[in-house]
């Protein structure tokens, strides 16, 4: 049994406020039938060199955990109330009262870090400088909450989608008046992001595409947005701002087609317009199968580039065909994600946010804390078992030795370099015997990995 986690700053019960009926979270190990207890996650437990809270750097997502209220596209009204967004005199006030909320909750969980939209901590005003000022009101509680639990921003970033002026885009906008818009939105945030310490600065193009491209000039869109992204680099800079900038994939909805379509397509607009240097991916498994792959897919593509910046911790209901954001279950995914996140000796100062969200139907209170133990119970367990699967080596050495021929031929060693012709590689085959067929043993991989996974 892996050792006690040792004693954090969390609330006691008796003196919580917003949830007095449920206990800090601890971890009772694989054994409990506890739902308000961590059966994996064991935050100072050491795994690979590293205590496994700092492997995983978990946040809670502001947008849905304290602003989505159970609605999804057939059921626009949201199934639920939370007594602590009741009875506000404004917008204002209700907003500064999530904030006692959200730090409660992060404490009581354990959590170290979160993350928000702009819109989801403080409301729209009826100008940029109503709007302003109220963010700054709010930055300011947050701060102070920031300081009283210990509780870090990992990123923050502009709502550039929810708001009617953006319908047709933020930063690939026909008017340049809403570009302009989009451009005060996320220099502002920006600005209280540095101020608060965030770790990362997330740029998503949520409306950031087309419906058809018979109103669309393609190529002018995707000249603006990336000349957008370079000056918002370029503030960053001027600001001081030294956390990774970061680019999030989703290959649609709202759009029918976003120009951020998956890891490869996003890199590939990076490096055509020369911004490979300034940002990293930020990836969400949900959108991955969204986009035809998989969340492990976007995953790989984005380690081989050196570009895995953060995840977007949830899965996809696959008999649904929209961005469904639910908690992650899956250890086999876990499994592979924290592979990789190991490989490239951790995701800092990226982290895990649990963009995700429970049901339309889960209303109570509890549920958001069992969720988020799921979640985090799900990563912990793809930790260890990627652990144990690197130490054991068995399956990277399959890889390595099937990729063997590169580094132990001389015709492959020079292919691999780089420096073979095509007509050097054609003459070596016309002297070669056939190839022999050697097994790609994906059914022995996939034993293999099932049983890291899922326990032997």
């Amino acid at each position: 049994m892996p050792p006690s986690s040792k004693k954090r700053k969390t609330p006691d019960t008796a003196s919580s406020t917003f949830f007095a009926d449920i206990p800090a979270i601890t971890y009772e190990g694989p054994d409990s039938d506890n739902p308000l207890a961590f059966k994996y996650y064991n935050a100072e437990e050491v795994v690979a060199g590293r205590k496994m809270k700092d492997w995983c750097r978990f946040a809670v997502c502001y947008w849905h955990t304290w602003r989505g209220m159970g609605a999804d596209i057939f059921g626009l009204g949201g199934s639920m109330t939370r007594e602590w967004d009741q009875g506000h005199a404004s917008e204002l006030d209700a907003a500064l009262n999530r904030v006692d909320v959200h730090f409660e909750f992060c404490q009581k969980l354990g959590i170290e870090y979160y993350c928000f939209h702009d819109r989801d901590v403080s409301p729209e005003g009826a100008s940029v400088k109503e709007t302003e000022a109220m963010f700054d009101t709010v930055a300011e509680k947050l701060a102070a909450g920031q300081k009283q639990s210990g509780v870090k921003l990992l990123w923050g970033t502009s709502n550039l989608f929810s708001h009617k002026r953006f319908m047709h885009g933020g930063p690939t906008n026909p008017d340049p008046a809403v570009v302009c818009m989009a451009a005060a939105q996320v220099k502002k945030c920006l600005d209280v992001t540095h101020k608060l310490g965030g770790q990362n600065f997330v740029m998503w193009g949520g409306r950031d595409g087309y419906q058809t491209l018979l109103n669309t000039d393609y190529k002018k869109e995707n000249d603006i947005y990336a000349s957008f992204l370079r000056m918002t680099a370029d503030y960053a800079d001027s600001i001081g701002f030294k956390g990774q900038l970061l680019l999030e994939p989703k290959p649609r909805e709202p759009a029918a087609h976003q120009y951020n379509f998956d890891a490869e397509t996003t890199l590939g607009f990076l490096a055509h317009y020369g911004l490979t240097d300034r940002f990293s991916l930020n990836l969400e498994a949900n959108h991955g199968t969204l986009a035809g792959h998989s969340g492990e897919h976007e995953v790989e593509a984005a380690f081989a580039r050196g570009k895995l910046g953060s995840i977007d911790a949830n899965r996809d209901e696959c008999l649904l065909g929209w961005d469904t954001d639910m908690f992650p279950t899956n250890p086999a995914l876990s499994t592979y994600i924290m592979k990789r996140v190991i490989d490239q000796k951790g995701l800092e100062p990226g982290g895990l946010n649990f963009d995700a969200k429970v049901r339309r139907e889960s209303v109570d209170v509890a549920d958001l804390f069992i969720g988020h133990i799921n979640g985090m119970d799900c990563y912990a367990r793809g930790l260890r078992a990627a652990a144990k699967m690197i130490a054991d080596g068995k399956i990277d050495t399959i890889v390595k030795e099937r990729y063997a021929g590169f580094s132990s031929t001389p015709i492959g060693k020079k292919l691999a370099a780089g420096k073979a012709t095509l007509a050097e590689l054609a003459a070596h085959a016309a002297k070669a015997a056939e190839p022999p067929l050697v097994s790609g043993q994906q059914e022995k991989l996939e034993s293999l990995f099932n049983g890291y996974a899922y326990g032997r």
